[in-house]
């Protein structure tokens, strides 16, 4: 099983929580809102990934589990 994070781009303002808190994984655009630099989230940045989900206030971030 993976984890993929999914952005929802028309709820996203720009507070760039995710790109602080998981900078491997997000990065912003000329407007400062999110940008996905990595879709599959690596064994290695689950907590990262995790914690920027949890703290987007407009939920734009999901995290989805592909079953294998």
């Amino acid at each position: 099983m993976s984890l993929r994070v999914v952005l929802d781009e028309e709820c996203c303002v720009g507070h760039g929580r995710c790109y602080t808190s998981a900078p491997e994984l997000f990065d912003s655009d000329d407007r400062g809102h999110c940008r996905l630099l990595a879709s599959e989230v690596l064994e290695a940045m689950i907590s990262k990934a995790r914690n920027a989900v949890d703290n987007c206030p407009e939920g734009a971030l999901t995290l989805v589990e592909d079953g294998s």
